[in-house]
C-alpha cells in the first residue's frame, strides 16, 4: 500500500510514514494510489465493533503493522468508548437515523480517530525510538481528542491551537485542564482558518519540521480518515447492507471524506449529503461550482466555523481524476480567494455529494423538535446535520445522519432551544473545578515555533 500527495511533488510513503508525516512535504495531503475494494459486505452483521474496524482498516496499512499490533491497537482504542455498541444507532423517525458518535471519553466523533492514532504512534515510536512533536489546530473537537489520546504517552509533545473565545466553555477545559506535563493548550488571536494557515506554516518550514520531528493529527492526516470510514460499514451493516443515504456535519471535510472512501470501496452508499452552517463554502461550492473563501462567521455550531475546508482538496484531487498539477493550480488559486471548479470535476462531486445550508434559527428549532417529537437533545452541530438530512429524506432509502458531538458540549445552545441545560457524564462532572493551564498566543507563525522550541522535551 503506497501513499502519494494531492499535489504529486512529495515522496511516496507507506501507511506508518504517511501517519508519522501528517502534510505532504509539498503541502498537499497523502492518499492511497488505489482505493482497496472490500471482500466480505455480506459478513459483517453481528461482528463486533472491533472485528469490523480490523477488517476495513487492514487493507490500509501494508506492512506497516502485523495483524496483532493492529489487533492491539483497535482494542485498547475502543475500549474506551463507553457504548458496548461504540457507535450506536438511534431512529428518530420513519427511515431516519441517528448514528452516535459520542460516546468516547471527550464526547465526539473525534475519538474515534484519536484514540486509534495515538495508539499506532505509541507502536511506531517505541519500535523506532524516535520522539515527536504534535501540532494541532481546533475548532474545538479534535484538540480535546488529541489531548485527551497522547496525554502522558511516551516520546510525543502536543501542542493544540484554539482559536481564542470562539470554542464552548466545555470544548476550551477539556484541553485545558488536563495536567500532563507533554500537551499544551495555546489560545490563538483570530478563527479556526487561522490555526490551521499557522499548522500549515509549520509543516511547509522543513528545518523546523525537521528539527523537533513535527507530526500532525489533525484531519490532515490520512490514518483519521481510515479511522472514520470504520462507522460507515458498522451503520450499514446495522441496515442490512441496503443502499443508504448519509447526511454529514462538517466543516473541514474529513468525516464525509471517509464516507466518500467507503463507496468506493464497495459499501452501498447512495448518497453523501453535506450540511454546513452560515460558513457554508461547501455548500456554495457545490452549488455554484465556485470555491471562494468568505469571513468566517461565529455560530452556535462552533466546530464547524470553517472557510477553508482543507479535506476537500482530497475530494477534488479524484474528481479530477488524479492530476496533482491541477489540484497545484487550485491551491495557488486559493491563496488569492478561491478558484472555479471545471465542469467535469462539478459533475464527479455532484454525483457523490448534495449539500445544505442551516441557519441558527433552524438549528435552534431543530434541537427544539427533536426533543419534543423523539425525546432526543441534539448539539448544535447534530441538529444541523438532521435538518438537512429531513429536506432529503426518500421514501424507501434509509438515511443516516451522524451525531457529532454530545450536547454537553454546547449547554448554552441547547438551553436556549429548549430551556435544559444538559449535564456532563459522570467521568467529567468535575470538568468546571479543575485548574486551567493555557497559554495565549498571537496569530504569528515565528511566535509559534519559538514557544514550541522552547517548551518541547529535549
Amino acid at each position: 500500500m503506497r501513499y502519494v500527495s494531492t499535489r504529486g511533488q512529495a515522496p511516496v510513503l507507506n501507511f506508518e510514514q504517511a501517519m508519522l508525516s501528517g502534510l505532504a512535504r509539498d503541502g498537499g495531503l497523502y492518499l492511497p494510489e488505489t482505493i482497496p475494494a472490500f471482500d466480505g459486505l455480506d459478513q459483517l452483521d453481528g461482528l463486533s465493533y472491533e472485528e469490523v474496524a480490523f477488517r476495513v482498516i487492514r487493507p490500509f496499512t501494508g506492512d506497516s503493522f502485523t495483524d496483532a499490533e493492529l489487533r492491539g491497537a483497535i482494542d485498547r482504542a475502543y475500549e474506551r468508548i463507553a457504548h458496548d455498541a461504540r457507535a450506536p444507532l438511534v431512529q428518530l423517525a420513519p427511515g431516519h437515523h441517528l448514528l452516535e458518535l459520542f460516546h468516547g471519553p471527550t464526547l465526539a466523533f473525534k475519538d474515534f480517530a484519536m484514540q486509534l492514532i495515538a495508539q499506532l504512534f505509541q507502536i511506531a515510536l517505541t519500535r523506532s525510538g524516535q520522539r515527536v512533536t504534535i501540532v494541532g489546530a481546533t475548532s474545538g473537537d479534535t484538540g480535546s481528542a488529541a489531548i485527551e489520546a497522547f496525554r502522558g504517552i511516551d516520546n510525543v509533545d502536543v501542542f493544540i491551537m484554539y482559536p481564542h473565545g470562539r470554542v464552548s466553555e466545555v470544548q476550551r477545559r477539556q484541553m485545558t485542564t488536563p495536567p500532563a506535563a507533554n500537551v499544551h493548550a495555546l489560545a490563538v488571536t483570530g478563527h479556526f482558518d487561522d490555526c490551521q494557515a499557522r499548522l500549515k506554516d509549520l509543516f511547509n518550514d522543513h528545518a523546523f519540521r525537521d528539527t523537533v520531528g513535527l507530526a500532525g493529527v489533525n484531519s490532515i492526516n490520512w490514518a483519521r480518515v481510515v479511522a472514520q470510514i470504520v462507522y460507515y460499514f458498522t451503520a450499514t451493516a446495522s441496515l442490512g447492507m441496503r443502499p443508504t443515504d448519509f447526511c454529514v456535519p462538517t466543516g473541514n471535510f474529513g468525516d464525509i471524506f471517509a464516507g466518500s472512501i467507503a463507496r468506493r470501496m464497495g459499501l452501498p452508499i447512495r448518497r453523501l449529503i453535506v450540511a454546513t452552517n452560515q460558513n457554508d463554502i461547501l455548500h456554495r461550492a457545490l452549488s455554484m461550482g465556485e470555491y471562494r473563501t468568505g469571513e468566517v462567521e461565529p455560530s452556535i455550531s462552533p466546530s464547524m466555523d470553517i472557510q477553508v475546508s482543507s479535506n476537500f482538496e482530497r475530494a477534488l484531487y479524484l474528481a479530477y481524476d488524479g492530476d496533482a498539477g491541477a489540484i497545484r493550480q487550485l491551491m495557488d488559486e486559493l491563496k488569492t480567494g478561491g478558484f472555479a471548479i471545471s465542469q467535469g470535476a462539478l459533475q464527479a462531486l455532484r454525483a457523490e455529494f448534495a449539500s445544505g445550508r442551516v441557519s441558527e434559527q433552524e438549528t435552534l428549532e431543530t434541537i427544539r423538535t427533536a426533543r419534543a417529537f423523539t425525546g432526543e437533545i441534539l448539539c448544535p452541530h447534530s441538529a444541523v446535520g438532521v435538518a438537512v438530512a429531513q429536506r432529503h429524506l426518500e421514501p424507501g432509502v434509509p438515511m443516516v445522519t451522524l451525531a457529532t458531538a454530545h450536547p454537553a458540549k454546547f449547554p448554552d445552545a441547547v438551553e436556549r432551544a429548549i430551556g435544559l441545560r444538559p449535564a456532563l457524564p459522570p467521568h467529567m462532572a468535575d470538568l468546571f473545578d479543575l485548574p486551567e493551564r493555557m497559554t495565549r498566543l498571537e496569530n504569528d507563525a515565528e511566535a509559534l515555533k519559538s514557544l514550541i522550541l522552547d517548551r518541547r522535551t529535549q
